[in-house]
């Protein structure tokens, strides 16, 4: 079972989830992903790409000051897309993934890295937040974002597989 079949079956469960996404390195391909499945559309509201910190900063309300410093790469802006998303689609459980497809020299990146975040709002209103640190060392761009866009799955996976028992 691929990780966004599992997905569906983990988040259908009683009392079913919304899931919406927020993605930067990855383009698109969580959201691909989620959508390959039969019934995504039962819980899957959304997604958004954003590249630019004047799109994440509008979509998502991540903050600009913290986001410029880092060129827009670090655990805080990948809670805030991820938060961003939460608010933007109106659901209780969304993911986000932001970082460096490829080595940045100018940016003093030797390694393609990508920072991922999960939110999940739950009874009462409070939000959970976990997130994570994933590192692909000599790969391509494209592998870069493949990997991450399935390692974000399966750690969404996981944390549904620990809430939902």
């Amino acid at each position: 079972m691929t990780n966004a079949a599992e997905l569906k079956k983990l988040i259908m469960q009683k009392p079913a989830l919304t899931l919406a996404v927020a993605e930067s390195l990855t383009a698109g391909q969580v959201q691909a992903r989620i959508a390959a499945v039969s019934g995504a559309s039962d819980y899957f509201l959304g997604g958004i790409t954003t590249y630019t910190l004047e799109q994440k900063v509008k979509q998502l309300g991540v903050n600009r000051v913290h986001a410029k410093s880092v060129d827009c790469v670090s655990q805080r802006v990948a809670v805030e897309m991820a938060s961003g998303a939460l608010n933007l689609f109106g659901a209780q459980l969304a993911v986000a993934t932001t970082g460096y497809a490829e080595p940045e020299p100018k940016k003093k990146v030797k390694t393609p890295h990508a920072w991922w975040a999960i939110c999940h709002r739950v009874r009462g209103g409070a939000v959970m937040v976990i997130s994570g640190f994933v590192e692909v060392p000599g790969a391509d761009r494209v592998t870069v974002q493949e990997r991450v866009a399935e390692a974000v799955l399966q750690e969404l996976v996981q944390y549904l597989r620990e809430v939902r028992g």
